[in-house]
């Protein structure tokens, strides 16, 4: 009985391939030109509700901090968002630490005329009750929403004031979900003891295929506490794709509809059992492209994830 839970939860937690809808994309074959390839979504339920959000989310830092004046920059921006959208994007994460970060994402999510469902995500980052209470409605002001969907103590700071805020505020329905991020393996001591002793529906973490230190414990205690979780640096600041330049994408990559290296990233972050959601950063259209299609088709099984450890691991 016991190790029917244990395959049960991992299920539960694992992504899911949903059979529509589903993402096309231009592929080349043997009879000629370029066709129209259909892939499913792939989408993770959160532990907590049952909600199913899509596995690919959009990290804001250091690309949405543009000036009011900087229009190039925000158009551009703007055709990131709607390649977001278009693609089945739906969760962005934010922060007041991402300077106008929040204002932006708000302000140019407004100006689409068609978009999926904006779940937006946002942290506390600050000192003391007042403040994070202020806090979280100035992120609803600039992300312009109604309710926030999520809001998280930013990297534990002050987490024993503003938890019990979170929680208080999620009870009135004014935010949905709680949780708590980090992206520094020194904090993952007493980011693991906040995890034991409170209630939270996410946690957010950094973890990669060469950073896999969150393997060890929050993983495997996210999964047994029934908390979703959000995967920030996916590429490691960039420094997964300087490791691999020049390097050709192995060919058994297609056997789990793997086209690039930066799919070949995300699809590992994807088939730990744990993930909820990876959310990768960029002011790129063809690297948002990119990145959404990491979560169509196949993911790698256990086996072939020690197959793709080994690869990187022989560069």
């Amino acid at each position: 009985m016991k190790q029917r839970r244990e395959i049960l939860k991992t299920l539960c937690a694992s992504p899911l391939l949903m059979a529509m809808p589903s993402l096309s994309f231009a592929a080349e074959t043997g009879s000629g030109p370029e066709q129209s390839v259909k892939r499913p979504l792939i989408y993770s339920r959160i532990p907590s509700s049952g909600e199913k959000i899509p596995a690919i989310g959009m990290g804001s830092y250091q690309t949405f901090n543009v000036a009011p004046d900087e229009v190039a920059n925000k158009e551009n921006l703007s055709q990131v968002l709607a390649t977001f959208f278009n693609m089945h994007g739906c969760l962005i994460d934010s922060s007041p630490m991402y300077g106008r970060s929040e204002s932006v994402i708000g302000e140019l999510v407004g100006q689409l005329e068609e978009r999926q469902k904006f779940f937006a995500a946002s942290k506390v980052w600050t000192y003391g009750k007042e403040a994070g209470i202020k806090a979280v409605e100035t992120s609803r002001q600039r992300m312009q929403v109604e309710q926030m969907d999520l809001m998280q103590v930013h990297n534990l700071r002050d987490w024993q004031v503003h938890l019990p805020t979170l929680q208080s505020l999620k009870s009135e329905k004014k935010i949905r979900y709680t949780g708590i991020t980090t992206s520094f393996l020194g904090q993952y001591a007493d980011f693991e003891a906040v995890m034991k002793s409170q209630p939270l529906d996410f946690v957010q973490l950094n973890y990669n295929i060469k950073i896999r230190e969150a393997e060890r414990r929050l993983l495997p205690l996210a999964m047994d506490k029934g908390m979703a979780v959000i995967v920030n640096m996916p590429y490691e600041k960039g420094r997964l794709f300087k490791l691999v330049k020049g390097k050709a994408l192995p060919e058994w990559a297609k056997e789990f509809d793997c086209d690039s290296w930066g799919q070949y990233f995300l699809k590992f972050i994807l088939s730990h059992p744990a993930v909820t959601c990876a959310i990768p950063a960029t002011s790129k259209v063809k690297h948002m492209q990119d990145n959404m299609m990491a979560m169509t088709g196949r993911l790698p099984d256990a086996k072939m994830r020690q197959q793709m450890l080994a690869y990187i691991e022989d560069i």
